[in-house]
């Protein structure tokens, strides 16, 4: 499946926006990285709505029909959460964001965008020299899921 995503500099600034949001709380940043991914696919940035928990806090986020988003914020992530890191929330973001712009149901298409959207985005924001750059750029890609074996 071909995808197409902004260029790698709009990448990492989307992906910067997103994490000092995490860290900071500052609406305006997460606004600005809505926009413009929403800019670049030409859609109207996605209405969010902010949750303490969703699904009795199996779930972190979700996306439905009529272009809502809703989302578990930063401060509510950090508590109480078996997997509450600040790249996770990103992928979580990220996965949402998979579902509106391919306004897709399938979750393999959503994780796909996730994954692809990271690649090549270093936590750091640039290359390291030398062969420690590769262990840099694996900490900032979501987990891929294994294949499944079907049968036939």
């Amino acid at each position: 499946m071909r995808m197409i995503l902004p260029g790698v500099r709009e990448r990492r600034a989307i992906d910067r926006q997103l994490t000092d949001f995490f860290r900071a709380h500052r609406e305006v940043e997460f606004r600005h990285a809505i926009r413009a991914l929403s800019r670049f696919y030409h859609l109207r940035p996605p209405r969010v709505d902010w949750y303490e928990y969703l699904d009795w806090g199996r779930t972190a986020g979700r996306c439905y029909e009529n272009g809502k988003i809703h989302l578990v914020h930063p401060e509510n992530w950090k508590k109480g959460r078996k997997y509450n890191s600040e790249r996770k929330w990103i992928q979580t973001v990220y996965h949402e964001l998979g579902h509106y712009v391919l306004w897709a149901d399938a979750e393999r298409k959503a994780d796909t965008f996730a994954y692809r959207f990271v690649r090549g985005v270093y936590s750091n924001g640039h290359r390291r020299p030398g062969p420690r750059g590769r262990a840099c750029l694996t900490q900032s890609r979501p987990l891929r899921r294994p294949r499944r074996s079907r049968s036939r």
